[in-house]
């Protein structure tokens, strides 16, 4: 018998089969059920003369009453900080796609931008359930690669009036609006965080910041603000006043203890596992989300195997790919 040949997807391959509102309603229904992920492997590389490297293994598959089919997965990623002294991006990524009915390799598909795709994407069904229907002025704190995508998927979510984009470096923030704005997106760049901060209903953070962007007296009623960066427990994007005052949602439970923000102010007492209301498979099955107009919202994503599996299965069928 022949076997199947593997399809390579690059990342314009990826470009092409994804768009944001029809990403943000699979990984919907992904988070609904039949899809499994147990805990990611993470193992430290030692290499002489320079930072430690990082393998991290994330697997995931669909069950076999899962709309979506059967399917199994996993993602690669690779980090090596000794990539900066050779040129080279420092994190790589490789998604392996198979068949949940025969185990079959179907698609080897670029996971640096898969990633990209889903992160954004599940911020944007985060807010669907957390941002106020009326929300249209949207903030980026950041300018990394995955500013633009986060931008495009709340735009993807619900038009916005202004895109506001900021960055400790102000020339990468004019980068990424300038880039935006001629996408058709109202974006602008802006030097003065608080004062964006006051001017926004959404807020998107994507940093590696150590220390603290986003203070909790800045913000006012009613606004939604979404944490992305910060991905370990070295990390911060908003204080703990911010924690205080807010209603909060994570991604997944791993959220609690993993990553910067969430995790950090429950290690530290500032807030209790009980004000943790609800990850978000619970808000797309039925959870209460926002309760109020005036209530602050905030989600701390720290990223799921459901989501880069619901992605690639995706890709997998606009690219004109059959249910194994």
């Amino acid at each position: 018998m022949r076997a199947r040949s593997v399809r390579i997807f690059s990342a314009d391959d990826v470009d092409s089969a994804l768009d944001f509102p029809a990403l943000i309603d699979e990984l919907a229904e992904a988070m609904r059920g039949g899809f499994v992920a147990p805990h990611r492997h993470h193992h430290a590389i030692e290499r002489a003369g320079e930072a430690a490297a990082t393998h991290l293994l994330m697997p995931a598959w669909t069950e076999s009453a899962s709309r979506a089919g059967l399917y199994l997965g996993a993602k690669i990623v690779n980090v090596f900080p000794g990539n900066s002294a050779r040129g080279l991006p420092a994190v790589s990524g490789l998604y392996v796609l198979q068949s949940g009915r025969t185990g079959e390799t179907l698609a080897a598909i670029d996971g640096t931008r898969l990633t990209l795709w889903r992160t954004a994407a599940a911020s944007a069904l985060a807010a669907r359930h957390l941002a106020r229907p009326d929300a249209e002025r949207l903030l980026v704190v950041g300018a990394g690669a995955l500013a633009p995508f986060l931008a495009r998927a709340h735009a993807g979510l619900r038009p916005p009036k202004t895109i506001t984009v900021w960055n400790r470096s102000p020339v990468s923030a004019r980068h990424v609006a300038v880039a935006l704005a001629a996408a058709g997106l109202p974006a602008q760049a802006s030097e003065d965080l608080q004062g964006a901060v006051a001017e926004a209903d959404v807020i998107s953070c994507a940093t590696l910041s150590t220390a603290p962007l986003i203070e909790g007296r800045w913000l006012k009623p009613g606004q939604h603000l979404d944490l992305v960066g910060a991905y370990s427990m070295s990390m911060r994007e908003a204080d703990d006043e911010t924690l205080r005052r807010a209603y909060i949602f994570v991604d997944t439970e791993a959220a609690c203890t993993e990553g910067g923000d969430v995790a950090i102010g429950l290690a530290s007492g500032v807030i209790t596992r009980a004000e943790i209301a609800a990850d978000l498979p619970a808000l797309c099955r039925g959870a209460e989300g926002r309760r109020t107009a005036d209530e602050i919202t905030l989600f701390k994503s720290v990223g799921a195997a459901i989501e880069d599996l619901a992605a690639a299965i995706l890709v997998w069928r606009k690219a004109g790919g059959a249910e194994p």
